[in-house]
């Protein structure tokens, strides 16, 4: 049996009379992919941010990494990797400096510093890269080498909030090959994003309308249940039920 590394039952936020994220249930597996969508005003970030130790929870139960989300979200932030669109990176250090930072907030050692950031450099083709400033970078290798860093400690789990996000097609595709290579290392993808192609990458997808969980399955089952090919018909047969227009 897979162990579980996420488990939530019944996970709510409200912000007074607003129910963000209304009861969601739902486990995720070791070294799983999961898909995490929905909507512009779904409630995905909000339900993110729980599950990295960022906001209580209103009521509810949830588990990150064996660690609860109410009492102890500081173990849960040593034991996740996370990376967002807008910022993973200082543009005004260089390659070598962005990795060496963030393994010192990872409280790696000196020697697995040195021994990681050779192996990053190496394994992106960045050698000539390594001294350049990162905001030189093109936007689909910055993007690269921010999933990099964020699994430089090798984190049980890493949350990538749409990762992908204006990058070319086929840097995405060499995106999502970083990702399957650390999905096969044992860490568990926890991803949003709204390039539904993407979502057929996933084991398991869960698709989320007004601050619930409407659907969850394998991109397979879920064209079956719904009786369409595509996951991009999947999610406009859901989200055309939406509500809400902002997170």
């Amino acid at each position: 049996m897979n162990e579980t590394v996420i488990k939530t039952n019944k996970l709510t936020k409200r912000f007074g009379a607003f129910v963000a994220v209304d009861g969601i249930s739902f486990e995720v597996s070791k070294g799983e992919i999961f898909g995490f969508l929905g909507a512009n005003g779904a409630g995905k970030t909000t339900a993110m941010r729980m599950l990295c130790g960022l906001s209580i929870p209103t009521s509810g139960e949830a588990q990150v990494a064996g660690f609860d989300v109410f009492r102890e979200p500081e173990e849960i932030k040593k034991n996740i990797g996370y990376m967002s669109q807008k910022f993973s990176l200082y543009e005004d250090l260089t390659v070598k400096e962005n990795i060496e930072f963030y393994g010192g907030i990872y409280g790696l050692t000196n020697k697995q510093i040195k021994d990681k950031s050779d192996e990053l450099i190496t394994k992106l083709g960045l050698q000539n890269e390594a001294k350049k400033l990162v905001g030189s970078l093109p936007l689909g290798w910055k993007q690269k080498l921010s999933f990099s860093v964020a699994i430089v400690h090798q984190p049980r789990i890493v949350f990538l909030d749409e990762p992908t996000g204006g990058v070319d097609p086929s840097m995405r595709r060499q995106f999502w090959d970083l990702i399957y290579d650390a999905a096969n290392q044992g860490i568990t993808i926890f991803v949003t994003t709204h390039y539904l192609d993407e979502a057929e990458y996933c084991n398991r997808v869960s698709i989320m309308v007004d601050g619930r969980i409407e659907a969850l399955d394998s991109p397979e089952g879920l064209k079956k249940s719904f009786g369409v090919e595509t996951m991009d018909e999947v999610f406009y047969k859901l989200a055309g039920q939406a509500k809400r227009t902002a997170d």
